[in-house]
């Protein structure tokens, strides 16, 4: 059995650690409030936004447009959002898997990471990596996404990359969170079955060259930002439930200490009264 002065050295160390994680709960649950709420607020413009491009290609029929048509090129980008820090369960590791556990072959990736946790995996992991773009997900705001955007679509059109893929965590509620692989560009569209407006054609004005390389870029830059602010929503749900949890077993272990100290304590008592009462009785 451990000595007293150990388990209370133990138990100690324990408290000082459950007020850490204690602290850092408060401070995600803060946060979550206000991202939990930005990515609310924003979900309804980026979902519709991306039904009515899927809607509107699956009526145009075939359209020779360089955002629409496969490319030639054979590298494939990849945003991939993380977070900037641990300790949130395994909201990081889950979006590294989405790449490292993919179809997409490894040497054919460039990464662009938001986020330092991704980037280090990735390093790892052995990728080409683009320049990094950490600093964009501690406060996301749409002009960053659309400044990325503008450097994809530069590099798509030019034909230096042939697809570019977004992996982000989809923020369903407090507790769910759901890492998602999404394709962006070539933009394919999805038909609904059953839908009879999908049979109604589609005319564009200006031309569709004209009307894509407006709505296209619109739409990258939408989902890119919608992805960032659902990631920080849930990467702060996912760490103050990684807090919470690291509390509640920090909390049950001083218990547990709480509850050997004293047997260890009782024993020592009991040890020194029979050392007493010996010693009296070898006097008597």
């Amino acid at each position: 059995m451990a000595s007293m002065r150990d388990i209370k050295r133990r138990k100690s160390s324990i408290q000082s650690t459950g007020q850490i994680t204690k602290a850092m709960k408060l401070v995600s649950t803060v946060k979550l409030q206000r991202s939990k709420q930005i990515a609310e607020n924003s979900r309804d413009y980026f979902d519709y936004m991306y039904r009515t491009v899927q809607s509107m290609l699956s009526k145009a029929g075939n359209i020779d447009h360089v955002y629409v048509k496969e490319s030639e090129c054979k590298k494939k980008a990849v945003i991939m959002i993380t977070g900037n820090r641990g300790l949130a369960g395994g909201y990081n590791s889950n979006v590294v898997k989405l790449i490292t556990k993919s179809e997409l072959p490894k040497e054919d990736l460039v990464v662009y990471t938001l986020g330092k946790k991704g980037r280090e995996a990735m390093t790892r992991y052995g990728v080409k990596l683009a320049e990094d773009y950490s600093e964009m997900i501690d406060n996301p705001e749409y002009i960053d996404a659309m400044g990325l955007c503008d450097e994809l679509l530069k590099l798509y059109k030019a034909g230096e990359i042939g697809e570019i893929y977004l992996a982000y965590t989809h923020f369903k509620n407090t507790v769910t969170h759901e890492p998602r692989l999404m394709k962006l560009l070539p933009v394919e569209s999805e038909e609904t079955e059953n839908d009879s407006i999908n049979d109604i054609p589609m005319n564009f004005e200006p031309v569709e060259e004209e009307a894509l390389d407006l709505i296209i870029p619109k739409y990258v830059t939408s989902l890119i930002y919608g992805g960032m602010v659902e990631s920080v929503a849930s990467e702060n749900g996912a760490r103050m439930q990684a807090m919470d949890n690291a509390t509640s077993n920090a909390e049950e272990m001083i218990d547990k200490l709480t509850l050997l100290y004293n047997r260890a304590r009782q024993g020592s008592i009991t040890q020194e009264l029979t050392e007493i009462i010996a010693g009296s009785q070898a006097q008597a």
